[in-house]
Formats: structure tokens, C-alpha cells, sequence
């Protein structure tokens, strides 16, 4: 009988934090359709940060970005790249 073995990967620590924040699943409805998207926590901060600035629901917020993203683009990337180019616009909220 074949052993199990766990996939236990090590996570590196930074001042005991880990280094890379964990993926996190999110569920959200868009035009009345459940969807979700994986994003780690500074994202996720991030994007409800925008949000907020933007006076937008977050739930809204990634619908906006859902339509504009190109159809062959996830919606986790799609919502990563946003966060991204908020931040290198220089628009990202303290």
C-alpha cells in the first residue's frame, strides 16, 4: 500500500511574518452571477482601499474591472493588475 505524504511547504519569515501572504478564495456576485477570485491580503486590502477612495462597494468595484478586463484574463489577475496600476499611478490611498 502506497504511502501518503503530505505537501508541507515551508513558509520563510520575515521578523516572524510570513513572506509571501497566502492566497485567500473570495466569492462575489456580478450581474446577479456568484464568481470568485484569489487574491493574497495586501491585494485584497488594497482593492478595498480603492474601493473606498472611490466611493464604490467593493462588490462594484470588481464588476467594473470584470467588464474591462480582456475576455482570455482571469478575474484574479485582472483585479491584481488593477491594484497595481492605482499603486504606479501614484492614486493608491494611504
Amino acid at each position: 500500500m502506497p504511502a501518503i505524504v503530505a505537501n508541507v511547504r515551508k513558509i520563510r519569515t520575515i521578523d516572524g511574518q510570513p513572506a509571501v501572504s497566502p492566497v485567500e478564495k473570495r466569492s462575489v456576485t456580478i450581474r446577479g452571477h456568484r464568481t470568485s477570485y484569489s487574491l493574497e491580503k495586501p491585494f485584497y486590502d488594497d482593492l478595498v482601499a480603492i474601493a473606498a477612495a472611490r466611493k464604490l462597494t467593493l462588490a462594484a468595484l470588481v464588476a467594473e474591472i470584470d467588464e474591462t478586463r480582456p475576455r482570455d484574463a482571469n478575474l484574479s489577475s485582472a483585479l491584481r493588475l488593477h491594484v497595481l496600476d492605482w499603486a504606479k499611478r501614484g492614486m493608491n490611498p494611504p
